[in-house]
This record gives C-alpha cells, sequence and structure tokens, in this order.
C-alpha cells in the first residue's frame, strides 16, 4: 500500500524503533499510580496488586515496575509461580517490611499447572479479552500468604490524559520524518528511533512481529526486584 507508517502505541511493542510514542506517557501514568500505592500499602501493611496494560509484551510493566519501586513484577514473557511470588512477598514480611507492590502485566499468565486461570473470553474479530489476571492473582497471594491483599486495574487510565514531553517531542519528530518520506518517494516504510536519531525502515520488517522486554533489562529489573527484599 502507498503508505509510511508511524509507530504509534503505549505497549512499545512494534520493532524496528527503540520506543513508540505514547509508551513514556502511559509507564509515567502507571509508575505514579504505583508511588500513591505505597501510600495506602505501607500505612495499611497490605499487598498491593497492580494491573497494567501488555497484551503480549511487559514493556509498561516491567518499566513501571522499576521505577515504582514494586516487590516483584509479572510480564507476558515469562510465566511465572504464583507460590515464588508468594514466598518473595513472605520473606519480605519476615523482615519487618509488611507492605509490597506486586505489578502484573495483562497478559501475564502461569506456569502452566501452577495455578488454575479461566481461559479468556474471544471477542467477535476473534481476539482474547484480557483482564482480571490482577485480581486472581491478588485473591492467590492472599490465601497463600494471609495476608491483607487488594488488587487496582489501571485500565484505559493509561491511555489518556495529557501526553508527556517526551512523548510530544517524538511524535512531531516521527511526523516530520513521515512527512518527508512521503515527499522522497518512501513510501511502504516506518519511520523509526534508531540510535537517537529518525529514520525509516521497510514496513514488511515490521508488520506481524512484537518486540519483547530486552533480556538485558528484565535482567536489571530482577536484580532490582531482588535488592528490594532487603529494604
Amino acid at each position: 500500500m502507498s503508505v509510511v507508517g508511524v509507530p504509534k502505541t503505549i505497549d512499545n511493542d512494534v520493532p524496528c524503533t527503540e520506543q513508540t510514542f505514547g509508551f513514556d506517557t502511559a509507564v509515567g501514568v502507571a509508575t505514579e499510580a504505583i508511588d500513591r500505592l505505597h501510600t495506602t500499602a505501607e500505612s495499611h501493611d497490605r499487598v498491593m496488586v497492580v494491573e497494567v496494560m501488555g497484551r503480549h509484551v511487559g514493556h509498561i510493566a516491567t518499566w513501571a515496575g522499576i521505577a515504582g519501586g514494586a516487590t516483584v513484577t509479572l510480564v507476558p514473557e515469562h510465566p511465572f509461580d504464583i507460590a515464588a511470588v508468594a514466598e518473595v512477598v513472605r520473606r519480605r514480611h519476615d523482615r519487618g517490611r509488611f507492605a509490597s507492590i506486586v505489578v502484573v502485566a495483562e497478559g501475564a499468565r502461569p506456569v502452566p499447572g501452577t495455578m488454575e486461570v479461566a481461559e479468556p473470553v474471544i471477542d467477535r474479530f476473534g481476539h482474547e479479552v484480557l483482564g482480571g489476571i490482577g485480581s486472581v492473582v491478588a485473591d492467590e497471594l492472599a490465601q497463600r500468604t494471609g495476608f491483607e491483599t487488594r488488587v487496582t486495574v489501571l485500565g484505559h487510565v493509561q491511555r489518556g490524559g495529557t501526553p508527556s514531553a517526551y512523548d510530544r517531542v517524538l511524535s512531531s519528530r516521527y511526523g516530520v520524518a513521515a512527512a518527508d518520506a512521503v515527499h522522497e518517494g518512501g513510501l511502504g516504510s516506518m519511520v523509526a528511533l534508531q540510535e537517537g536519531a529518525i529514520t525509516t525502515v521497510p514496513l514488511v520488517e515490521v508488520v506481524g512481529h512484537l518486540k519483547t522486554v530486552d533480556p538485558r533489562l528484565w535482567d536489571t529489573a530482577n536484580t532490582l526486584f531482588e535488592a528490594r527484599l532487603d529494604d
């Protein structure tokens, strides 16, 4: 088709670009929510489970989990063992830290056979209707630990509101580059951010693929999550 694409999604799952516009804003909203939940978690000695968007990838959950000081973060790329999550919360409790934040991407799933999860409903377009995993995780943690647990589902709050300055600048750069690509005959491409510069990539390299969480970032996240056990 005679088009030039721009990578727009809060999920940041478009390949061949370092970042999509909308992602920075969504992470900021999720992080602010987690910051606020720390207060009630600490004042009532509760475990707070925060469900964020992320159908197939956990970029928002990972970034917000790191930035917001989460105890544990669960993402679609890495199936979780609920028993291990409960043990992390118990260990933290034993060290005198009676409040914990667990961030869960809506598409996160348990290791097969470790926890019962209802099959997702399929909508009229054949897509899975996700959401609700946060409540399941909260119920399991409450049963397995005996600690008071609450769940907050951010949902579409992450998709609206005022965009961050970074997203405004990034989308402006993409817009200018897309117009230039049309003028220069670069149809069938997508503008992308690579190594800080705006470039174009063929759409055929983008369509049908997902950019998952970088394993190096996930390793960093887990290092921080483990360190917070001794906070």
